[in-house]
């Protein structure tokens, strides 16, 4: 048992930018085969290169609310390398909510981008797994890390929408551990606060104010760098948690020991 992922087929959504493709490239970088998959496919062409034929790391452009989507993602992982032994649902929209609007349909939006495809999703990549570990009675037969927030558990009325899919994603994951836990797949999560991607980067660099408020709300100071959240996945995903299942996993610099009300989470 290890920390290593080498060799080992990921798929990662939400790729084309901000912390999707931070997770993916670190896990090419560290030896796995990553298929990275995102509606964007300018955006994925932009950030992965053209040609992608050949090596650990190739792409695949679709919106994965799509059912039949879902179902070519998993045959290209499979033409392209044989398996698929990790899945990190990636994908993620923030919008704001106006609580008082009855014509805001950011809650129903927000649950179908970002809770409803993880799911549908989950649920065809563990049909695969169980197939390929057919004749395999121990280790473990698969993994599947979701990207929550810290949102789920703090209460904003502007970000009313995002704070409940963040919440169903985890009542979700603990859920689906429980429905795979007897074919050996394990289902965990990570609950971020803020990270150092290309687009917050972006935003505080142009409002430094926003920057001292965060790091102001949190416990460490500071926010984290893409490769912090990276370890965090990355050891869910590997059987050095093995033992691991149902389990949210929060990476926010102690910002949720405060009180429940406090700066937004990035």
């Amino acid at each position: 048992m290890g920390f290593n992922i080498q060799g080992k087929t990921v798929i990662v959504t939400g790729a084309a930018n901000g912390i999707g493709l931070s997770i993916a490239r670190e896990f090419a970088d560290r030896g796995a085969n990553v298929m990275c998959a995102d509606m964007d496919e300018a955006r994925l062409k932009k950030e992965l290169g053209e040609a992608l034929d050949e090596g650990n790391m190739r792409y695949f452009a679709g919106d994965l609310r799509q059912r039949l989507t879902i179902a070519n993602l998993i045959s290209a992982t499979i033409d392209a390398f044989e398996q698929v032994d990790i899945l990190v649902n990636a994908s993620r929209q923030v919008m704001t909510t106006d609580p008082m609007d009855v014509e805001d349909d950011s809650v129903s939006v927000l649950l179908e981008q970002n809770m409803m495809t993880a799911l549908r999703l989950t649920q065809h990549v563990a049909k695969r797994m169980i197939k390929q570990s057919e004749g395999q009675e121990t280790g473990q037969a698969g993994s599947i890390v979701n990207l929550s927030s810290i949102a789920a558990h703090r209460s904003q009325p502007q970000l009313l929408g995002y704070s409940i899919a963040s919440a169903a994603m985890e009542q979700m994951t603990r859920s689906m551990a429980l429905a795979l836990a007897p074919h050996r797949i394990r289902v965990n999560a990570v609950a971020f606060g803020s990270v150092m991607s290309a687009s917050l980067k972006s935003s505080v660099k142009e409002n430094s104010e926003w920057r001292d408020d965060i790091e102001g709300h949190t416990p460490l100071g500071r926010i984290a760098g893409p490769g912090e959240l990276v370890d965090a996945v990355q050891f869910l995903a590997c059987e050095s948690s093995s033992f691991m299942t149902g389990e949210v996993v929060t990476v926010d610099g102690g910002r949720s020991l405060l009180d429940a009300v406090g700066a937004p989470a990035h």
